[in-house]
Order: structure tokens, then C-alpha cells, then sequence
């Protein structure tokens, strides 16, 4: 086990929130700078440019959403201040005074696995003062006070600084809980501390807190104080947003003000926490301070510790009394410094206010009073005239830092001591995190004696943004433990922080998903967290944890080395496996063996056999049952695998004999033999494919492996993993059983003693079936047929208490997929078999049940028969939906149908399906009703469909429905007036009041302002159409008024139609057709609609 990088969340619409943030701004690509900086020193690139330490990365998802990756070419996300929640379900994004805020959503991926993305939940404005923009963000969650809570937060507050000196309060949807002005400067940094649980006894307890840096101030709010006052202001809001008022009353703030001094620069901070001196140390700041004669007293003062980076010096330590212990020097303070004793030895706080509704008004135009700071002078700090530091980055168990500077190196600091104990150099622009790994459950906790503590090992991690690479580090003195190749503009996101409001008493029990270190992706919005695993601190040579990790390594080089021999490869696999003696990293690496592509099935076979048999001669106490079933599932799924290709290449076949289901096929079959070919004519058009895609390549040994999982009965268990892998799989079991090239009850014998359930080899028999239709209907019918027909039905198909209501699952499985398939032909083909096969079954059973005298009528073979009707309607239909356009491309693809799509569409699914055809086609109504009527070279498939369908394509229904599809493509395209002429025919109040009296108002108030006709540029923008179109438009309005006026005086002479359906197609459910709708029209108002059609005839004269 090794370093890995993992995706756990994606970031949706990135091109929204970049558009948002960046508005009315072009962003540049940016610059190559070629000249080296003054203080940018070279380094050495052996390290890094060596091979990394590291498994092969995860690759991105290749199907990435086009509008995440469009245009990212330029690093916009480093212009943006960027935070992100410990629990990694809020995501802040903010630049000038604009912000974004999303918000972790659930969804099915493409695999149905559920995925975790971040969707825009709020974006707008954040600032309230002229020429404020944002400058520090954080996301703190809030722990939820429930019994019931295990960890997860009740709400999420966001912290804001601005470079006014504000700072605000929001909530994860943008809502404003209170404001204040802390310190008239620019906010530099907003940090946050909450509770850990101790590790040690004697180990003092850290408060929560939050600090806020200023250039010359730190203010410090309690974090029990802030927790309580968030709480109480989101009640209130809500209260206040319930009742319509705006008018809250906040409780106080507890705050802390240092004013720092004796150093030049400060641009960041970090707030270690409460530290206590022991005697030795308190004797020796004395000593420092006060002089020889200096006296000490009492016990050693509580002080809370804070490390600044920025210039002159380079680093500064400060110390703060915490509460009311003894001052450190209080006998020799006065004497001494008083400056000094005024920065050590005072505590300043303060109260943050808020005004009411009456003194909002003074309060926007009089900034409120601002208490001025504690002076707190430096204690001591690393002096360096030239370098200047940038960040820092305080490690969770608060004891080591690391720091960044303008020399390109980064530092790692002993934060109790006060020195530098390690340095790195070539890391410009550097971004720091930390990663505290717990050691796992083991030999420590299972000791006889009193278990010993678990131990816990921190990895810095480093992102170098200049070279795009991402490393681990073990610290102190540690070597790098794993490295990435990543972006060059990615954002590495590190907290440093967990729940507020957390205590040792609601903590019990809890567990906190947080995530420690992020890396986002800007380019493909992925966000990344780091796993590393704890041995890896690790430095003891001897430890077998790091042995395994070297003989993992070793295996892995060797699979991914290019020419390696089939026989070296099986032997140094075997060495390798046997010597590994912890069962994960032998299991991980047996997992990485059979997943590598180029090693043949002989070696995969032979290592895990040899495997297998080391675990059975071990105690079988000592091995790890779930190592041991793994090799066993896949020995067994190997030896599957070989027998299948071996029983696919057979020397000889010998001929079966027919079976009675294979003569009752052929007689199905000759009935349907017309329709049949004249839908293969269609169906075999040429198309372009690439070779490794094609389903007749071999099935490599890998994949058979990771589409079948073995159970701990014994039984193997198929999985799906898309449906061309699924297609790929029924190939390499079935397809040659099918065409004739494998024995086929020696196939269904090896499958069926696998343990593969019948149901799922059905499912992948009618996928293969279904999936290579073209095959299947070009390739002579009776050799597939006959063979199809030989496949064995399972015992239980048809239950042996059979009567005759009852239905079986596995025929009822078998309809299901020839109506849900879209390949018409080959579902018509196996519908035919399998009603073949079932009729056959259910005639054995009842000549042993039914006296000779009687005929059984069985529900299962009704259902057959309806659904081989369907199928057969199906076919015909899809055979005309198939006929090329005489325009071509143009024309747009032709549809798909089956039989649930049918059944899904409703009563006018049919001739909806017809319509679109015929539109197609580019048919006028005079053109169709010649071939309804009077026949022609084009009718005789649309007959044949007419025929089938002679209800559900009455002309009456196929011309309402070609109406109506002509006049919504007529609106798409408004300018092609030839489709709104051959649309007047039919439905034409639904047309009037659906598609025109919008344009038709637009053109009438566009003629009465200009009193004229109007030029093209003004049909365009108010019309939508130009002026030509606008004029056939009114032209065509006049006949369909002239039509409506018709129809209304003939309303009471004519009866209403009425509307049927098929007998087997009389179950279909959906919307309601277009003549029901018809139908349901009230009648028009003469008057008004003879008004309209002189309104019309006018503006047409007029145009």
C-alpha cells in the first residue's frame, strides 16, 4: 500500500461560476516567464525528475462535461480567494466583491454508482462598503447539539474579511447574520482552531477560537462565544424572515485585540493555542528578561502562542497570559520594560455590538468606533534581512509548522523550540498541508498488558504549482513517500480545522468525516483528497510492513516493464507473493497481477494456483479468510475462463439432432419471412467501427475477471459494468454457440456448474442476441435459429404445479427484453423461439394433467401471442421509420422504436411515430392522401404499416398528427414557409392559440405603429421571421381562419370521430394524443374569429 490520490467529489458548472466572478473581463493566458527572478535560486531536479514512488495515477474521466474543460486554458481560480469546509460539502469561491457558493449534491453516475458533486447554491454580491473586496474566506461547520448528531455538521457558517476591515457572517446560502468592524486595515488571514480530543494525559486542552489578522493587529474571538452567537443570530433570522421583519438583536461577542508589534511586515499567522512553561523554562525567561536579581513566583503562567511569517524578522513568536494566573515577571516588569509588561502581561477584550433598527440609518453614514489594541511585542523571532516569509501552515498536532518564502523554499519549524530544523528548496508559489495518519488496529491494541497508546505519524504535503507536481513528505527528517504529476493551476485546500462546537463530552462516540488536504482541478473541477497510509513513517529497515512495501514495488515494475517473458513473469510473481507476509499488501498485490493486461492466462493461473495452495498448508488459524476466498473465487474463475476457450475452438463438431421447438420455428418463421427481409435491407447499412471495438475480439483474461465476482457459497455472481461490456461478455459465452462453433450443452454444463445463476446467462444470451442484430438477420436463419432453439431451458422455468393463470419469471424476463430492445428484427426472432420453447413445455405438462378431450388454455401463451403480435407491428413500423430521406443528412436521423416506447406514447404514440416520418419524407397532405387513398410507389410499406395499425393510423389521426408536426417544425424554423402551408389541414384552433397568436399580435402591433409594412430588420426583431416569411405567414393565418370559420358552422351537422385503439396494443399508457386534445377544444367564437380573419385579409393586402 502506497500514497494514492483519490476523487471523491466533482465541481459542476465552473464555466458559470469563472463568467460570474470574471464579468466584463477578458482573462489572458498567462505568461511564460522565461527570466529568473532576484531571489529565485536553481535547484537540484534529480528528486523530483526521478521515477516517482507512487501507483499509477487515476486517470480522468474521459467523458468530462464539455462547459467544465472549455476555455481553462488561463489560471483564473489563482486571482480568486478559494476555501473549502473540513466535511467538504461547501465550497466558497469570492474575487473583488463577487462570490460563489456551492454545495455538495448527490447523484447516479454513469456507472449508477451514487456521486458526490458541488452545484452553485448561491451567488451574488458580499459587500456593503464602497470599494470593499473580499480578501479572506473560511468555511466553519457547526456541530449539531442533537443526541442523535454522529458527526455530521447541523450547518455551515462562512466567515468573510474584507479590505475594508470588515468582517461578516453568512450562512451556506448567502444569508447575512451579523457584521462587524474589528480594525479599520485590510483583513489579511482568517484562521480557525477547534477542539481536538488529547492524546496524551497531561496534555493541555485547546479552546476553539477564531483569529483574524490585520497588518498590525490580531484579534481573537473565543470559539464557545462565536459557536453560541451564530446559533442564537441564524434562530433569530429565521424568526425574523418567518414574520416579515428585518429587525434582530444579536448577542454580545467576546473578543480578544494584540496590537503586534517589532516586526516590519506581517502577511500570515497561525494561532498555536494555551501552552504552559515547566520550571526550568520559566526560570530561564526570567533570567532573560529581569535580569540576575530577578525572583519567580507562583506557578508557571498559561500563554497562548502565536507565529507570524512576514519580514524583519522573518518569523515571530508571540505569548499572550491566558485568563488570571500570576504574571511571569511581575516583581521585575515595571523595572525592566513596561512596554514589555503591558504586551505580555494585559489581556484585551472587548465586546462586538450591533445597532437596532432605529440607529440603522447614523450607523451607514458614521463608521463605528473602533477599540483600539494591546500592545504585544515579539518574544523572539528568525531574522533574515532578504527573505520574507508568505504562509504558513501549522501541523494538526500543533507542535511543527511549515513556512514559505520568496527564496523558494519551504521551512519546517519546531514550533515549542523555536527553531528551523529542516529546509526545502525549488518550491516558488508553494502550497502547504498537513496529513495526520492514525496507526491501524494491530499488535499494539491486541498486546496481553495494558494496550499501548495508538500512534500517530504527520506528512507534510507539498504543491509545487511552477512544476505541477504534488509530494508527500514524512516529517521531521523523513523521506518523500509519494509524489503526483498534477495541473499547474490546481488550489491545494487545507483547513486545519474540524467541527466548532465540539467538547470532550458531546465528542463521545462521534465520528468526524472530514477530509484533511483537497487538491482542486480548475480544468476538470475534481477535487482530490491524499491517502497515505501510516507505515510509511516508518524508518526501521528491519520492519516487514516496509519489506512487503518493496517486494510490491519490485512486482509492479516488472508489470510494467515492456518485454518480459511469460515464463519469468510467472516465476518472479510466485517469489514475490510467497515472500509478502501481510495478507493487504498480498492481496493488493495478487489484485494488481490479474488486473495487468499483458501477462497470459497460463501465468495468471499458475501464481494464484501456487498461492492457493501456500494459504491451505499454513494453520488454518494463522491465514486470512478473506485472502484465502479471493484466491479460490479466482482460481475457480480462471479455470472457467480456459475451459470456455478451449470448448469455443473445438476440433470437430458432431451434428445435434433437430429439435421439435426448431421445426415449430421454421413454420413461425416462413410467415414473417417478407417483413423480415425487407427490415434486413434497411438495418444493414454500412457503418464505420474500429477493430478493438468489435465484439468477435478476444475477451482479454482481466476483463473476464472484473465482470464476475465469486460468492462465499461458491456461486459466481455476474457484474454489470456498462452495456458494452456486458455485450462483450455474452459474446465470449454464447456467440459461438449460437452461429455453430461450440458444443453447446458443453458450454451450458461449464456455466452451469460455475454457479452462475440461470437468470443472469439469460440476460446475457438475449444482450448478444439482441446487440448483434445484424449478424443475426443477414447470417442464414436456420443455422442460428436451429442452435438458438438448442439452448437449453433450466429446470423451473415453468413450474411443475403449473395451472393455468399462473405466469413464469423466466418467460416474463424473456418478454421484457424483446420489447424493450430496439433491434426489431432480433427480438421478433428470439420472441419466436421462445414461444416456441414455452408452448412445447406447457403441452408436456398439460397432457399430464388435462384429459385428451380437453384444450389447454394457458395465460403465459396468450401473453406470447400478444407479444409476438406487437413485436411483428414493431417490425413493420421500424422497417418504415427506416427509409432514407430524399434530403439526405438534412433530413435528420431516422427513430427508434420498440414496443414499451409504443406502449409508453400513449393512444398516438403510432401515429406521432408516422408523422415524424413523414415530415421526413417531406410529404404534402395531397401526397398522402394519394397513397392512403389511390397507392403509388411509396405505399407499400406505409400500407403495410396502415394495415397493422388501422385504428391508430385512420387518415383522419395520421393528418391531425401530420398537421401538427409540420406547424412545430414550421416554428422552429419560422422562415421555411412550405411547412406551415401543409399544416392547415387539421387541428387548427390547437395550432392558432399553441404556435400563432403570439406572432400574429407581434405583426399587427408592428404594422399599427409603423403604418406601413413593415421592413425586414423590423419583422426580424419583433416578427422573429423577415419580411418575406411575415407576408406568406398572414397569408397562410387567412386560410386558417377561413378554415376555423368553416369548421364552425359545420360543428353540429358532423358527429365527433371516435377515437379506438388496437386490440393488443389497447394496455398503452402516456400522454393524451393530439385528436383527444382535439377533442376537448371548446368550440370558437364566431364573431371574433370572422373579425380576426378581416384583421388578417387586411394586413395581407397590406404586406
Amino acid at each position: 500500500m502506497s500514497c494514492c490520490l483519490l476523487e471523491f467529489c466533482r465541481v459542476q458548472d465552473l464555466k458559470t461560476v469563472r463568467e460570474f466572478l470574471f464579468q466584463n473581463q477578458k482573462l489572458e493566458p498567462p505568461e511564460d516567464n522565461t527570466q529568473t527572478a532576484e531571489n529565485e535560486l536553481s535547484w537540484d531536479t534529480s528528486d523530483w525528475e526521478s521515477a516517482w514512488d507512487h501507483p499509477e495515477e487515476p486517470k480522468g474521466d474521459g467523458n468530462t462535461v464539455g462547459e467544465e474543460s472549455v476555455a481553462q486554458t488561463a489560471p483564473w481560480m489563482q486571482d480568486c480567494v478559494v476555501a473549502l469546509s473540513p466535511c467538504s460539502d461547501l465550497l466558497v469561491v469570492a474575487r473583488d466583491h463577487r462570490a460563489v457558493f456551492l454545495t455538495a449534491k448527490w447523484r447516479s453516475g454513469d456507472s449508477g454508482r451514487e456521486e458526490m458533486t458541488l452545484a452553485v447554491s448561491w451567488s451574488g454580491t458580499l459587500s456593503a462598503e464602497d470599494g470593499e473586496c473580499v480578501s479572506s474566506v473560511i468555511c466553519i461547520p457547526l456541530a449539531s447539539q442533537k443526541r442523535s448528531s454522529t458527526g455530521r455538521p447541523d450547518w455551515t457558517c462562512v466567515v468573510v474579511g474584507f479590505s475594508s476591515g470588515y468582517v461578516r457572517f453568512y450562512t451556506e446560502y448567502g444569508v447575512l447574520l451579523l457584521s462587524q468592524l474589528l480594525n479599520e486595515d485590510p483583513v489579511l488571514r482568517l484562521k480557525c482552531r477547534t477542539y481536538e480530543i488529547p492524546r496524551h494525559p497531561g496534555v493541555t486542552e485547546q479552546h476553539e477560537e477564531l483569529s483574524i489578522l490585520y497588518p498590525a493587529a490580531l484579534v481573537t474571538i473565543d470559539g464557545f462565544s462565536l459557536y453560541q452567537s451564530l446559533r442564537a443570530c441564524r434562530n433569530q433570522v429565521a424568526r425574523a424572515a418567518a414574520a416579515g421583519s428585518d429587525s434582530i438583536q444579536p448577542p454580545p461577542l467576546a473578543y480578544k485585540k494584540w496590537g503586534l508589534q517589532d516586526m516590519d511586515t506581517i502577511v500570515d499567522h497561525s494561532s498555536v493555542g494555551i501552552m504552559t512553561l515547566c520550571v526550568f523554562d520559566q526560570m530561564k525567561n526570567a533570567s532573560t528578561l529581569g535580569g540576575f536579581h530577578a525572583t519567580v513566583k507562583g506557578s508557571p503562567p498559561a500563554m497562548s502562542q502565536y507565529i507570524t511569517v512576514g519580514g524583519g524578522p522573518y518569523t515571530g513568536f508571540y505569548y499572550a497570559i491566558e485568563g488570571s494566573s500570576q504574571p511571569l515577571l511581575s516583581h521585575v516588569a515595571l523595572a525592566v520594560a513596561s512596554k514589555l509588561t503591558s504586551a505580555l502581561f494585559s489581556a484585551a477584550s472587548g465586546w462586538l455590538g450591533w445597532k437596532n433598527k432605529s440607529e440603522e440609518e447614523p450607523a451607514q453614514k458614521q463608521k463605528p468606533k473602533v477599540e483600539p489594541a494591546t500592545p504585544m511585542a515579539v518574544r523572539f523571532g528568525l531574522p533574515d534581512s532578504r527573505r520574507h516569509g508568505e504562509s504558513i501552515c501549522l501541523s494538526p498536532c500543533n507542535t511543527l509548522a511549515g513556512v514559505t518564502d520568496d527564496f523558494g523554499r519551504v521551512t519546517l519549524l519546531d514550533v515549542a523550540r523555536g527553531i528551523a530544523i529542516r529546509m526545502w528548496k525549488g518550491y516558488r508559489d508553494a502550497q502547504l498541508g498537513w496529513v495526520q495518519v492514525s496507526e491501524g488496529r494491530g499488535d499494539r491494541e491486541s498486546s496481553p498488558s495494558a494496550p499501548l497508546p495508538r500512534r500517530h505519524a504527520q506528512f507534510l504535503v507539498i504543491y509545487a504549482p511552477r512544476r505541477g507536481i504534488l509530494e508527500v513528505w514524512g516529517t521531521q527528517q523523513g523521506p518523500r513517500v509519494g509524489a503526483f504529476t498534477v495541473g499547474k493551476h490546481c488550489r491545494l485546500l487545507y483547513a486545519g480545522y474540524r467541527l466548532m462546537g465540539v467538547n470532550s463530552v458531546t465528542s463521545q462516540g462521534w465520528q468526524l468525516h472530514t477530509q484533511q488536504v483537497c487538491l482542486l482541478d480548475p480544468t476538470s473541477g475534481a477535487l482530490r483528497t491524499i491517502t497515505v497510509p501510516f507505515h510509511l513513517a516508518l524508518s526501521d529497515k528491519k520492519s516487514e510492513r516496509a519489506k512487503d512495501m518493496h517486494l510490491l514495488k519490485r512486482l509492479t515494475t516488472i508489470l510494467r516493464s515492456r518485454e518480459v517473458e511469460p515464463d519469468i513473469l510467472e516465476s518472479e510473481a510466485k517469489s514475490v507473493l510467497l515472500d509478502i507476509k501481510h495478507p493487504a499488501i498480498k492481496k493488493q498485490a495478487l489484485e494488481s497481477l490479474l488486473a495487468n493486461k499483458k501477462a497470459p492466462v497460463s501465468c495468471l493461473t499458475g501464481v494464484t494456483r501456487a498461492l492457493h495452495d501456500s494459504l491451505r498448508e499454513q494453520d488454518p488459524e494463522a491465514v486470512d479468510e478473506a485472502l484465502l476466498q479471493l484466491c479460490s473465487s479466482q482460481l475457480k474463475l480462471l479455470t472457467l475462463y480456459t475451459d470456455l476457450q478451449q470448448l469455443h475452438h473445438p476440433p470437430s463438431l458432431s451434428p445435434h439432432p433437430q429439435s421439435d421447438s426448431a421445426v415449430g420455428v421454421e413454420e413461425e418463421l416462413s410467415r414473417v419471412d417478407g417483413a423480415l427481409r425487407r427490415y434486413a435491407q434497411l438495418a444493414s447499412r454500412p457503418s464505420v467501427s474500429f477493430a478493438q471495438d468489435s465484439p468477435d475480439a478476444p475477451l482479454p483474461a482481466r476483463t473476464f475477471l472484473s465482470q464476475l465476482e465469486g460468492g462465499e457459497g461458491g456461486e459466481v455472481v455476474v457484474v454489470r459494468n456498462g452495456d458494452e461490456a456486458w455485450n462483450r461478455l455474452g459474446s465470449f459465452l454464447f456467440w459461438g454457440c449460437l452461429t455453430g462453433q461450440s458444443p453447446i450443452h458443453r458450454v451450458c454444463n461449464k456455466l452451469e456448474l460455475a454457479g452462475i445463476s440461470p437468470q443472469q446467462l439469460l440476460s446475457l444470451l438475449l444482450s448478444v442476441w439482441l446487440h448483434r442484430e445484424k449478424e443475426v438477420i443477414t447470417k442464414p436463419e436456420d443455422i442460428i435459429l436451429y442452435h438458438l432453439s438448442l439452448l437449453p431451458v433450466p429446470p423451473g422455468a415453468v413450474e411443475e404445479s403449473w395451472d393455468s393463470q399462473s405466469v413464469s419469471p423466466w418467460w416474463q424476463q424473456v418478454r421484457s427484453a424483446c420489447v424493450q430492445s430496439n433491434s426489431a428484427g432480433a427480438a421478433l426472432l428470439a420472441a419466436l423461439v421462445a414461444h416456441r420453447a414455452a408452448k412445447s413445455s406447457i403441452t408436456r405438462l398439460s397432457d399430464s394433467k388435462i384429459q385428451a378431450d380437453w384444450e389447454a388454455v394457458s395465460l403465459e401463451l396468450e401473453q406470447w401471442a400478444v407479444c409476438v403480435r406487437q413485436l411483428e407491428d414493431v417490425l413493420a413500423l421500424q422497417t418504415l421509420l427506416w427509409l432514407p430521406s430524399p434530403l439526405g443528412p438534412a433530413g435528420g436521423a431516422p427513430a427508434q422504436c420498440c414496443a414499451k416506447s409504443l406502449h409508453e406514447g400513449g393512444r398516438g404514440g403510432v401515429a406521432d411515430s408516422v408523422a415524424k416520418w413523414v415530415f421526413r419524407q417531406n410529404l404534402a397532405p395531397e401526397r398522402l392522401k394519394e397513397i392512403l387513398l389511390l397507392g403509388g410507389s411509396l405505399s407499400e410499406l406505409l400500407v403495410a404499416v396502415s394495415q397493422r395499425f388501422p385504428d391508430s393510423l385512420s387518415p383522419d389521426l395520421l393528418l391531425a398528427h401530420c398537421c401538427w408536426e409540420y406547424v412545430v417544425q414550421w416554428n422552429k424554423d419560422p422562415e421555411t414557409p412550405g411547412r406551415f402551408l401543409s399544416s392547415l389541414t387539421g387541428i387548427s384552433s390547437m395550432m392558432w392559440s399553441t404556435f400563432m397568436v403570439k406572432r400574429f399580435s407581434a405583426a399587427a402591433y408592428l404594422m399599427e405603429k409603423v403604418g406601413k409594412a413593415p421592413k425586414d430588420r423590423l419583422c426580424r426583431r419583433d416578427v422573429g421571421m423577415n419580411d418575406r416569411a411575415v407576408t406568406t405567414f398572414m397569408g397562410s393565418s387567412v386560410q386558417l381562419l377561413q378554415i376555423l370559420i368553416e369548421a364552425d358552422s359545420a360543428v353540429e351537422e358532423v358527429a365527433p370521430p371516435e377515437l379506438c385503439v388496437e386490440e393488443v396494443w389497447c394496455g398503452a399508457q402516456g400522454p393524451a394524443s393530439i385528436a383527444e386534445l382535439a377533442l376537448e377544444q371548446r368550440g370558437v367564437h364566431f364573431p371574433l374569429v370572422q373579425h380576426h380573419y378581416l384583421l388578417a385579409a387586411l394586413l395581407h393586402a397590406a404586406m
